[in-house]
């Protein structure tokens, strides 16, 4: 079984970022009534292609708590009605923000979504009171453009992990 290759991401100032304008019809909104539900039909939708599965274990209870915690936000993008793909957005105590889950679902993948909506998570992330630094991660399971996409925006990696893949449902 293959390694996993985990990359973290970093960026320390706005001005780095590299924006994508073209929305091509994504529309970008931010839940405002939290519903652990809603985060947990987001987390399946986008990360079933991509093995997440680090989440799926969780009772109701750890998912309230996860999703509907002060520091966590969430956005999703439509397209013609339909949930596209979404993002969170965590806030942590050193000023921090971490795009937590970021991601398109399979119908929505290679549209030209993808740029558009990594821009609004980092736009949004900054708009938060006192950030600092933005960071995120992605794997060598995510879509082979992920590391792209994050390094256009202006992301810079700033450390790789290697972790080995002992279950392939695993990650």
């Amino acid at each position: 079984m293959t390694d996993i290759s985990i990359f973290n991401l970093e960026m320390t100032d706005r001005s780095q970022l590299k924006p994508k304008h073209d929305a091509n019809g994504l529309t970008v909104v931010e839940v405002k009534i939290k519903q652990y539900q809603f985060n947990r039909f987001l987390y399946q939708f986008v990360g079933a292609a991509w093995e997440w599965t680090d989440k799926l274990a969780l009772s109701d209870s750890q998912w309230q708590e996860y999703s509907e915690a002060d520091n966590l936000h969430l956005f999703v993008a439509y397209k013609d009605g339909a949930p596209a793909g979404y993002f969170e957005l965590q806030q942590q105590d050193d000023a921090t923000v971490e795009i937590m889950y970021f991601g398109l679902g399979e119908r929505f993948i290679g549209k030209g979504f993808g740029g558009y909506l990594l821009t609004q998570a980092i736009e949004q992330a900054w708009s938060l009171p006192n950030t600092r630094r933005v960071w995120v991660h992605t794997c060598s399971l995510d879509h082979p453009s992920a590391l792209q996409n994050y390094q256009a925006r202006g992301f810079s990696l700033f450390r790789t992990d290697t972790e080995p893949r002992t279950n392939p449902a695993a990650v």
